[in-house]
Protein backbone atom coordinates (compact mmCIF):
# COMPACT_ATOMS: atom_id res chain seq x y z
CA UNK A 1 0.00 0.00 0.00
CA UNK A 2 2.64 2.48 0.91
CA UNK A 3 4.55 1.68 -3.08
CA UNK A 4 0.81 2.77 -4.40
CA UNK A 5 0.84 5.82 -2.47
CA UNK A 6 4.31 6.62 -3.36
CA UNK A 7 3.11 6.23 -7.21
CA UNK A 8 -0.25 8.01 -6.76
CA UNK A 9 2.28 10.91 -5.50
CA UNK A 10 4.44 10.48 -8.18
CA UNK A 11 1.64 10.59 -10.64
CA UNK A 12 -0.02 13.60 -8.95
CA UNK A 13 3.58 15.09 -9.74
CA UNK A 14 4.22 14.74 -13.18
CA UNK A 15 0.14 15.11 -14.09
CA UNK A 16 0.85 18.27 -12.65
CA UNK A 17 3.07 19.40 -15.05
CA UNK A 18 1.23 18.04 -18.03
CA UNK A 19 -2.02 19.68 -16.92
CA UNK A 20 -0.47 23.24 -17.02
CA UNK A 21 1.00 22.66 -20.14
CA UNK A 22 -2.02 21.10 -22.03
CA UNK A 23 -4.35 24.15 -19.99
CA UNK A 24 -2.47 26.40 -22.24
CA UNK A 25 -2.14 24.57 -25.14
CA UNK A 26 -6.07 24.35 -24.98
CA UNK A 27 -6.50 28.28 -24.31
CA UNK A 28 -4.24 28.58 -27.23
CA UNK A 29 -6.17 26.48 -29.55
CA UNK A 30 -9.91 27.22 -27.67
CA UNK A 31 -9.47 30.77 -28.64
CA UNK A 32 -7.34 31.55 -31.55
CA UNK A 33 -7.99 27.57 -33.41
CA UNK A 34 -4.05 27.65 -33.81
CA UNK A 35 -2.19 24.07 -32.84
CA UNK A 36 0.87 25.39 -31.21
CA UNK A 37 3.76 23.02 -31.26
CA UNK A 38 6.05 25.38 -30.05
CA UNK A 39 4.05 25.12 -26.18
CA UNK A 40 7.19 22.86 -24.69
CA UNK A 41 9.36 25.08 -26.41
CA UNK A 42 7.63 28.06 -23.77
CA UNK A 43 7.82 25.32 -20.50
CA UNK A 44 10.97 25.18 -21.52
CA UNK A 45 11.65 29.30 -21.86
CA UNK A 46 10.09 29.10 -17.81
CA UNK A 47 12.70 26.77 -16.76
CA UNK A 48 15.55 28.75 -18.02
CA UNK A 49 14.06 31.77 -16.95
CA UNK A 50 14.39 30.23 -13.57
CA UNK A 51 18.41 29.52 -14.55
CA UNK A 52 19.09 33.32 -15.47
CA UNK A 53 17.57 34.32 -12.12
CA UNK A 54 19.29 31.73 -10.17
CA UNK A 55 22.61 33.29 -12.15
CA UNK A 56 21.82 37.14 -11.97
CA UNK A 57 21.41 36.59 -8.27
CA UNK A 58 24.58 34.79 -7.62
CA UNK A 59 26.40 37.67 -9.84
CA UNK A 60 30.04 38.33 -7.40
CA UNK A 61 32.93 40.58 -7.97
CA UNK A 62 36.27 39.76 -6.19
CA UNK A 63 37.37 42.16 -2.80
CA UNK A 64 40.47 41.85 -1.56
CA UNK A 65 40.02 40.61 2.46
CA UNK A 66 43.01 42.03 4.55
CA UNK A 67 41.95 39.15 7.37
CA UNK A 68 43.03 36.31 5.36
CA UNK A 69 46.28 35.55 3.75
CA UNK A 70 47.65 33.12 1.37
CA UNK A 71 51.19 31.31 2.32
CA UNK A 72 53.25 33.76 1.58
CA UNK A 73 51.12 36.51 4.12
CA UNK A 74 49.83 38.52 0.80
CA UNK A 75 45.74 39.15 1.87
CA UNK A 76 43.39 36.77 -0.71
CA UNK A 77 41.14 37.72 -3.23
CA UNK A 78 37.70 36.16 -1.86
CA UNK A 79 33.98 36.56 -4.17
CA UNK A 80 31.59 39.10 -2.69
CA UNK A 81 28.10 38.64 -3.95
CA UNK A 82 26.52 41.89 -5.36
CA UNK A 83 23.04 41.39 -3.09
CA UNK A 84 24.95 40.53 0.11
CA UNK A 85 26.51 43.89 -0.78
CA UNK A 86 23.18 45.89 -1.68
CA UNK A 87 20.82 44.20 1.53
CA UNK A 88 23.37 42.87 3.95
CA UNK A 89 24.72 39.00 4.66
CA UNK A 90 21.57 37.67 5.88
CA UNK A 91 19.25 38.45 3.04
CA UNK A 92 21.29 38.33 0.42
CA UNK A 93 21.99 34.68 1.44
CA UNK A 94 18.13 33.87 1.15
CA UNK A 95 17.13 36.15 -2.07
CA UNK A 96 19.89 33.60 -3.61
CA UNK A 97 18.42 30.52 -1.91
CA UNK A 98 15.20 31.37 -3.14
CA UNK A 99 16.27 32.12 -6.97
CA UNK A 100 13.70 29.68 -7.74
CA UNK A 101 10.15 31.19 -6.85
CA UNK A 102 11.75 35.22 -7.03
CA UNK A 103 12.02 33.46 -11.06
CA UNK A 104 8.23 33.31 -11.18
CA UNK A 105 8.70 37.52 -10.90
CA UNK A 106 10.60 37.83 -13.55
CA UNK A 107 8.99 35.14 -15.57
CA UNK A 108 5.57 36.56 -16.14
CA UNK A 109 6.35 39.73 -17.64
CA UNK A 110 8.95 37.93 -19.78
CA UNK A 111 6.37 35.25 -20.83
CA UNK A 112 3.49 37.64 -21.63
CA UNK A 113 5.88 39.69 -23.85
CA UNK A 114 6.93 36.82 -25.56
CA UNK A 115 3.87 35.30 -26.12
CA UNK A 116 2.59 38.94 -27.36
CA UNK A 117 5.75 38.84 -29.50
CA UNK A 118 5.11 35.11 -31.08
CA UNK A 119 1.23 36.10 -31.63
CA UNK A 120 1.26 39.02 -33.29
CA UNK A 121 4.35 38.64 -34.76
CA UNK A 122 4.00 35.03 -36.68
CA UNK A 123 0.66 33.36 -35.40
CA UNK A 124 -1.56 35.46 -36.62
CA UNK A 125 -0.52 35.09 -40.48
CA UNK A 126 -1.41 31.61 -40.08
CA UNK A 127 -4.93 31.78 -38.23
CA UNK A 128 -6.87 31.20 -41.75
CA UNK A 129 -3.79 28.69 -42.41
CA UNK A 130 -4.64 24.59 -42.24
CA UNK A 131 -3.78 23.42 -39.16
CA UNK A 132 -0.92 21.69 -40.79
CA UNK A 133 0.90 24.92 -42.04
CA UNK A 134 0.29 26.16 -38.25
CA UNK A 135 2.49 22.63 -37.21
CA UNK A 136 4.88 23.17 -38.82
CA UNK A 137 5.93 27.02 -38.59
CA UNK A 138 4.85 26.68 -34.58
CA UNK A 139 7.23 23.21 -34.83
CA UNK A 140 10.10 25.57 -36.63
CA UNK A 141 9.89 27.99 -34.02
CA UNK A 142 10.01 25.54 -31.24
CA UNK A 143 13.39 24.25 -33.07
CA UNK A 144 15.18 27.87 -33.12
CA UNK A 145 13.99 28.83 -29.79
CA UNK A 146 15.67 25.58 -28.54
CA UNK A 147 18.92 26.30 -30.58
CA UNK A 148 19.12 30.18 -29.35
CA UNK A 149 19.22 28.42 -25.48
CA UNK A 150 21.57 25.86 -26.77
CA UNK A 151 23.99 28.44 -28.45
CA UNK A 152 23.47 30.70 -24.74
CA UNK A 153 23.69 28.12 -22.40
CA UNK A 154 25.44 24.77 -23.94
CA UNK A 155 23.68 21.63 -24.43
CA UNK A 156 24.33 20.09 -20.72
CA UNK A 157 21.46 20.48 -17.81
CA UNK A 158 22.17 23.18 -15.34
CA UNK A 159 20.76 22.24 -11.76
CA UNK A 160 19.08 24.87 -10.10
CA UNK A 161 17.82 23.83 -6.78
CA UNK A 162 15.19 24.49 -4.86
CA UNK A 163 15.13 26.86 -1.68
CA UNK A 164 17.14 24.94 1.67
CA UNK A 165 13.70 25.24 3.68
CA UNK A 166 11.81 23.17 0.65
CA UNK A 167 14.80 20.78 -0.21
CA UNK A 168 14.15 18.32 2.13
CA UNK A 169 11.40 15.05 2.38
CA UNK A 170 8.24 14.96 4.07
CA UNK A 171 7.09 12.18 6.01
CA UNK A 172 3.93 11.62 4.07
CA UNK A 173 3.01 8.46 5.56
CA UNK A 174 2.82 9.49 9.27
CA UNK A 175 -0.07 11.89 8.43
CA UNK A 176 -1.67 8.60 6.81
CA UNK A 177 -0.94 6.74 9.61
CA UNK A 178 1.24 4.98 8.91
CA UNK A 179 4.70 4.20 10.78
CA UNK A 180 7.91 6.55 10.52
CA UNK A 181 10.16 6.53 7.38
CA UNK A 182 7.71 4.49 5.45
CA UNK A 183 6.19 6.95 2.67
CA UNK A 184 8.53 9.78 2.57
CA UNK A 185 8.77 12.14 -0.50
CA UNK A 186 10.48 15.45 -1.68
CA UNK A 187 9.38 17.88 -0.43
CA UNK A 188 9.49 20.46 -3.52
CA UNK A 189 7.63 17.71 -5.39
CA UNK A 190 4.34 18.28 -2.84
CA UNK A 191 5.17 22.18 -3.38
CA UNK A 192 4.80 21.96 -7.17
CA UNK A 193 1.27 19.58 -6.75
CA UNK A 194 -0.05 22.73 -4.76
CA UNK A 195 1.42 25.33 -6.83
CA UNK A 196 0.09 23.75 -9.94
CA UNK A 197 -3.64 23.45 -8.31
CA UNK A 198 -3.51 26.78 -7.14
CA UNK A 199 -2.46 28.08 -10.95
CA UNK A 200 -5.02 26.24 -12.49
CA UNK A 201 -7.81 27.24 -9.80
CA UNK A 202 -6.87 31.13 -10.96
CA UNK A 203 -7.03 30.45 -14.86
CA UNK A 204 -10.42 28.58 -13.99
CA UNK A 205 -11.57 31.32 -11.52
CA UNK A 206 -10.69 33.85 -14.28
CA UNK A 207 -12.10 32.44 -17.09
CA UNK A 208 -15.48 32.05 -14.77
CA UNK A 209 -15.75 34.82 -12.62
CA UNK A 210 -14.77 37.77 -14.41
CA UNK A 211 -16.24 39.50 -17.01
CA UNK A 212 -12.80 39.64 -19.15
CA UNK A 213 -13.17 35.82 -18.91
CA UNK A 214 -16.92 35.83 -19.60
CA UNK A 215 -16.65 37.37 -22.75
CA UNK A 216 -13.32 35.12 -23.83
CA UNK A 217 -15.56 32.13 -23.22
CA UNK A 218 -17.83 33.94 -25.39
CA UNK A 219 -15.99 34.61 -28.20
CA UNK A 220 -14.99 30.29 -28.03
CA UNK A 221 -18.04 29.76 -28.40
CA UNK A 222 -19.13 32.27 -30.57
CA UNK A 223 -16.68 34.89 -32.19
CA UNK A 224 -18.70 36.44 -34.55
CA UNK A 225 -21.39 36.97 -32.54
CA UNK A 226 -19.17 38.39 -29.73
CA UNK A 227 -17.45 40.58 -32.71
CA UNK A 228 -21.18 41.76 -33.86
CA UNK A 229 -21.04 43.13 -30.50
CA UNK A 230 -18.85 45.55 -30.75
CA UNK A 231 -16.37 43.99 -29.13
CA UNK A 232 -12.67 43.80 -30.10
CA UNK A 233 -12.55 39.71 -29.41
CA UNK A 234 -9.01 39.53 -31.24
CA UNK A 235 -7.23 41.97 -28.20
CA UNK A 236 -8.78 39.51 -25.69
CA UNK A 237 -7.61 36.42 -27.61
CA UNK A 238 -4.02 37.40 -27.81
CA UNK A 239 -4.31 38.43 -23.83
CA UNK A 240 -5.01 34.83 -23.88
CA UNK A 241 -2.17 33.65 -25.83
CA UNK A 242 0.60 35.63 -23.67
CA UNK A 243 -1.96 34.28 -20.72
CA UNK A 244 -1.10 31.06 -21.63
CA UNK A 245 2.30 31.54 -22.25
CA UNK A 246 2.90 33.00 -18.83
CA UNK A 247 0.97 29.29 -17.61
CA UNK A 248 3.30 27.18 -19.23
CA UNK A 249 6.50 29.60 -18.02
CA UNK A 250 5.56 29.26 -14.51
CA UNK A 251 5.35 25.99 -14.86
CA UNK A 252 8.67 25.29 -16.25
CA UNK A 253 9.65 27.67 -13.54
CA UNK A 254 8.57 25.73 -10.66
CA UNK A 255 9.97 22.05 -12.41
CA UNK A 256 13.57 23.35 -12.86
CA UNK A 257 13.97 21.86 -9.53
CA UNK A 258 12.96 18.73 -10.21
CA UNK A 259 14.49 18.12 -13.54
CA UNK A 260 17.31 19.93 -14.75
CA UNK A 261 16.69 22.34 -17.63
CA UNK A 262 18.19 21.40 -20.84
CA UNK A 263 17.77 22.85 -24.28
CA UNK A 264 15.85 19.73 -25.09
CA UNK A 265 13.38 19.84 -22.66
CA UNK A 266 10.56 21.49 -24.87
CA UNK A 267 10.56 18.94 -27.67
CA UNK A 268 10.63 16.09 -24.16
CA UNK A 269 7.64 17.94 -23.43
CA UNK A 270 5.81 18.63 -26.53
CA UNK A 271 4.54 15.26 -28.05
CA UNK A 272 3.45 13.91 -24.52
CA UNK A 273 1.12 17.36 -23.94
CA UNK A 274 -0.68 17.25 -27.02
CA UNK A 275 -1.24 13.62 -26.23
CA UNK A 276 -3.28 14.88 -23.31
CA UNK A 277 -4.87 17.88 -24.88
CA UNK A 278 -6.25 15.20 -27.42
CA UNK A 279 -7.02 12.38 -24.81
CA UNK A 280 -8.99 15.40 -22.75
CA UNK A 281 -10.95 16.84 -25.77
CA UNK A 282 -9.32 19.40 -27.88
CA UNK A 283 -10.85 22.49 -26.74
CA UNK A 284 -11.91 20.99 -22.97
CA UNK A 285 -10.22 23.22 -20.49
CA UNK A 286 -11.72 20.72 -17.82
CA UNK A 287 -10.57 17.84 -20.14
CA UNK A 288 -7.31 18.66 -21.01
CA UNK A 289 -6.32 18.86 -16.71
CA UNK A 290 -8.57 15.93 -16.01
CA UNK A 291 -6.81 13.79 -18.91
CA UNK A 292 -3.28 15.41 -17.52
CA UNK A 293 -3.52 14.08 -14.03
CA UNK A 294 -5.10 10.85 -15.23
CA UNK A 295 -1.77 9.76 -17.41
CA UNK A 296 0.30 11.23 -15.28
CA UNK A 297 -0.81 8.63 -12.84
CA UNK A 298 -1.18 5.77 -15.18
CA UNK A 299 2.32 6.38 -16.17
CA UNK A 300 3.99 6.68 -12.68
CA UNK A 301 2.29 3.00 -11.99
CA UNK A 302 3.58 1.62 -15.37
CA UNK A 303 7.48 2.79 -14.51
CA UNK A 304 7.27 0.60 -10.83
CA UNK A 305 9.99 -2.15 -11.37
CA UNK A 306 7.83 -4.90 -10.96
CA UNK A 307 5.61 -3.78 -14.40
CA UNK A 308 8.77 -2.59 -16.02
CA UNK A 309 10.33 -6.27 -15.32
CA UNK A 310 6.91 -8.11 -16.30
CA UNK A 311 6.59 -5.78 -19.62
CA UNK A 312 9.74 -3.84 -20.59
CA UNK A 313 9.40 -0.52 -22.22
CA UNK A 314 6.08 -0.06 -21.05
CA UNK A 315 6.45 2.52 -18.89
CA UNK A 316 7.86 4.32 -22.29
CA UNK A 317 4.60 3.77 -24.07
CA UNK A 318 1.47 3.18 -21.73
CA UNK A 319 0.33 7.04 -22.69
CA UNK A 320 0.10 6.47 -25.72
CA UNK A 321 -1.46 2.95 -25.45
CA UNK A 322 -4.01 4.58 -23.30
CA UNK A 323 -4.64 7.44 -25.51
CA UNK A 324 -5.27 4.67 -28.84
CA UNK A 325 -8.04 2.77 -26.13
CA UNK A 326 -9.83 6.12 -24.84
CA UNK A 327 -9.81 7.45 -28.60
CA UNK A 328 -11.01 4.51 -29.98
CA UNK A 329 -14.08 4.27 -27.15
CA UNK A 330 -14.54 8.16 -27.34
CA UNK A 331 -12.84 9.70 -30.79
CA UNK A 332 -13.43 13.30 -29.00
CA UNK A 333 -11.93 12.39 -26.07
CA UNK A 334 -12.66 12.62 -22.28
CA UNK A 335 -14.48 15.65 -22.72
CA UNK A 336 -14.31 16.73 -26.52
CA UNK A 337 -17.07 18.90 -28.02
CA UNK A 338 -18.69 18.16 -31.24
CA UNK A 339 -17.50 19.94 -34.32
CA UNK A 340 -13.68 20.93 -32.41
CA UNK A 341 -11.17 19.92 -35.54
CA UNK A 342 -13.61 17.36 -37.03
CA UNK A 343 -14.17 19.76 -40.62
Amino acid sequence: MDQIIVQILNGLDKGSAYALIALGLTLIFGTLGVVNFAHGALFMMGAFCAVVTSKILSSSHKVVDETRTDFLGNPLEVDVFYVQDWFGQAAGAAIMDWAVPLAILVSIPFMILLGFVMERGLIKHFYKRPHADQILVTFGLAIVLGEVIKYYFGANPIQTPAPDALNGRVDFGVWLGYGPNVVVYPMWRLVYFFFSGAIIASVFAFLQFTTFGMVVRAGMADRETVGLLGIDIDKRFTFMFGLAAAVAGIAGVMYAPIVSPAYTMGMDWLVLSFVVVVVGGMGSLPGAVLAGFVLGIIESFASMPAVVNLLPGINQIVIYVVAIAILLIRPRGLMGRKGVMED
